[in-house]
């Protein structure tokens, strides 16, 4: 039994043919957020454990917790572009005509890699000078900060190939509503 499209939102069935599917890319960034919060879940339990019953702590949690905390933020940016999970504006998109609403959505998507090539020359910046500077977090662990850094910006980069992608599809969705 075919599911019927919601009048309401006829726009999306027309997006599911442009919107590209989860690449090896996308698929590999959430296979790491989830390897991320599993490990994450075990440290807070381990930490748990040993502070109640142990007496003791590593006090290595919060400082490792914050590093997978930032590489999920970064590694799931793709995830989120491919699955759809960032906010449309339905009520404005919804009324607007097939074309204008592929437009838009190109639009949106070169804005948005135009903000994403700056995002990764900085965060690149970024982490090559705390490489080159040496520093090191003020902690225990003495974390080169270069290491959890180096996940920003190959996230941002990850980020921007499905965005590529993306902008593709809906030029390729532009072209097909023209006429």
């Amino acid at each position: 039994m075919a599911a019927e499209i919601d009048p309401e939102f006829a726009g999306e069935a027309i997006e599911d043919r442009f919107h590209p599917a989860p690449s090896a890319l996308e698929r590999g960034c959430m296979l790491v957020c989830e390897i991320a919060i599993v490990v994450m879940a075990v440290i807070v339990l381990v930490e748990i454990v040993t502070r109640n019953l142990l007496g003791f702590s590593y006090e290595i949690s919060e400082e490792v917790g914050g590093y997978i905390i930032c590489g999920i933020t970064f590694l799931s940016l793709p995830v989120c572009q491919v699955y759809r999970s960032y906010h449309h504006v339905q009520l404005i998109q919804a009324r607007l005509p097939p074309r204008w609403q592929a437009m838009s959505h190109l639009l949106f998507d070169v804005m948005n890699l135009v903000l994403c090539v700056v995002l990764v020359w900085q965060l690149a910046r970024l982490t090559m000078l705390s490489y080159r500077s040496g520093d090191v977090a003020p902690s225990l662990l003495a974390t080169p900060l270069w290491i959890p850094q180096a996940v920003m910006p190959i996230g941002a980069v990850a980020v921007t190939i499905s965005l590529l992608r993306s902008a593709a599809g809906n030029l390729r969705r532009v072209v097909a509503t023209r006429g």
